[in-house]
């Protein structure tokens, strides 16, 4: 109930201030497991595809958010939860398992799942080659994949920024891609490659961004 309150008072400010340009939201299905997967240019990436579907999607989030102490980190683990963020550690293969395994368990339950395929923000702008975790998400459920184009969300919140300016933003939903006939392929990486590429092509033509085709490398990374 919480989620819902909070969502409503939210998306109505934010359409109100930031009036966001929508397209495609009719193909976001309203019901069963679905996966979004969208560009990634900003933290507030996360907040703004929940304020704006109508339904509940869920995102995985940094475990430091939920572990802050005093009112500053209550309030903020009452938030992330509040917006249904998982909480996973990031850094190992075991918390890679783990998150593969919780959106499975979210989609088993009929809900909406977020994953960003380029795993990380976009340091430069442009949209970066994906990872196969969206892959082996989308086959290993059988959920739909419905792309997402974020556009303008790096001036909303550019990294470094902690307070939201008023910039225009859009988002694009595509049409849901259904990759139910690869079934039972299990780990051929060849064919996780293709299904990837599919969905960051689709991405692609929905945020008009320019594509490399390498791995975006977190901040703290090496």
């Amino acid at each position: 109930m919480f989620y819902w309150v909070l969502r409503r008072l939210l998306g109505a400010i934010v359409r109100w201030v930031y009036r966001p340009t929508i397209e495609g939201l009719e193909n976001v299905p309203a019901e069963g497991p679905v996966i979004l997967a969208p560009n990634h240019l900003s933290f507030a990436d996360s907040l703004v595809i929940p304020l704006v579907v109508p339904r509940q999607v869920s995102f995985l989030a940094k475990a430091e958010y939920f572990t802050g102490r005093g009112p500053k980190g209550w309030l903020t683990r009452w938030f992330f939860t509040t917006m249904g963020m998982v909480p996973v550690e990031r850094g190992n293969g075991r918390a890679a398992k783990d998150s593969l395994d919780t959106a499975l368990e979210i989609l088993a339950e009929g809900r909406a799942f977020g994953i960003y395929p380029e795993g990380t923000r976009s340091q430069d702008g442009q949209l970066h080659r994906g990872h196969v975790g969206v892959a082996r998400l989308a086959l290993a459920s059988g959920a739909p994949v419905v792309p997402v184009g974020l556009i303008g969300t790096d001036q909303l919140q550019p990294v470094g920024t902690k307070v939201p300016r008023v910039r225009p933003v859009t988002i694009r939903f595509g049409k849901p891609l259904d990759f139910s006939r690869y079934e039972g392929v299990g780990n051929n990486l060849p064919m996780l490659r293709a299904v990837t590429d599919q969905i960051m092509y689709s991405i692609l033509e929905l945020s008009g961004q320019d594509y490399v085709d390498r791995y975006e490398k977190r901040p703290d990374a090496a």
